[in-house]
C-alpha cells in the first residue's frame, strides 16, 4: 500500500513539473525578448538624443550667422562718417583698397581767402578730428593734402596755388602736432589744383576743389 501511494505521489509530481516547464520556457522567452526591446529602444533614445544635440548646435550656428549677417547690413547701412568714428556732419570717406580714410575739410571752414593762417572757429572741427585719430587710429601714418581751385594767385603773397596749398597743409600739421600727434607720423602735402574733385568753370565747383584733405593710412 505504501508502494502504490509513493508511486502515486511520484506520478503527480512529474505530471506537476511537466506542466510548470513550459510555462517557465514562455516566461524566459518574455523575458529575453523584452530585454532585447529595452536595448532596442535605448539605442533609438540615444540616437534621438544625439540628433537633438545636433540639432542644438545647428541652430545655434544657424543664429551666429544670422546675426553676424545683420551686424554686416547695419554696417553696410552705416555712413563712412559713423563707421569710421568721425561722426555725422564730416564729409569721409573709406577706400578699402587703397586702405586709407580721407576726412575733407573745405577751406572756407579753415582758411579767409588767400589766407594760410587758420580760423579760430576752426578749432571745434580740427579739435574733433584730434580727438578720434587719437583714440581710434593712434600710430598710424597721416597725411594733410592742401588743394586749391585753378584761380591763378593776384592779389596774395604766395607764388602760385601750390605754395597757398602747401602752407595751409602745413598750418593743419603744425596745429596737429601742438596738440599731440607724433611729427613722424604725419606729413604736408601741397596738390595746388592738380586733384580738383569737380569742374572749375564754375564757383561751385572751385568752391568744392579748395579743400584740405586729412588722410589716415591703415596699413
Amino acid at each position: 500500500m505504501r508502494g502504490t501511494s509513493r508511486k502515486l505521489i511520484a506520478l503527480l509530481m512529474f505530471i506537476i513539473v511537466s506542466m510548470l516547464l513550459p510555462g517557465c520556457t514562455n516566461w524566459r522567452q518574455k523575458y529575453e525578448y523584452l530585454n532585447v526591446e529595452h536595448e532596442n529602444l535605448k539605442g533609438r533614445f540615444e540616437l534621438l538624443q544625439s540628433e537633438r544635440e545636433q540639432l542644438a548646435e545647428r541652430i545655434s550656428q544657424d543664429q551666429q550667422t544670422i546675426e553676424e549677417l545683420q551686424r554686416q547690413i547695419n554696417e553696410l547701412n552705416r555712413s563712412p562718417a559713423e563707421v569710421t568714428g568721425f561722426g555725422e556732419g564730416y564729409d569721409v570717406a573709406f577706400d578699402p583698397a587703397a586702405g586709407t580714410i580721407t576726412v575733407t575739410l573745405p577751406n572756407t571752414i579753415l582758411f579767409a581767402s588767400g589766407k594760410a593762417e587758420l580760423k579760430k572757429a576752426t578749432s571745434a572741427e580740427l579739435d574733433h578730428i584730434l580727438s578720434v585719430l587719437q583714440q581710434k587710429y593712434a600710430g598710424k601714418e597721416i597725411e594733410v593734402v592742401g588743394h586749391t581751385d585753378s584761380d591763378p594767385i593776384k592779389k596774395s603773397p604766395w607764388k602760385d596755388n601750390w605754395e597757398l596749398s602747401a602752407e595751409r597743409a602745413l598750418s593743419v600739421v603744425r596745429y596737429l602736432i601742438k596738440r599731440g600727434i607724433p611729427e613722424e607720423k604725419i606729413r604736408a602735402i601741397g596738390c595746388g589744383p592738380a586733384r580738383p574733385v569737380a569742374s572749375n568753370a564754375t564757383a561751385q565747383g572751385k568752391t568744392k576743389n579748395r579743400r584740405v584733405e586729412i588722410v589716415v593710412h591703415m596699413r
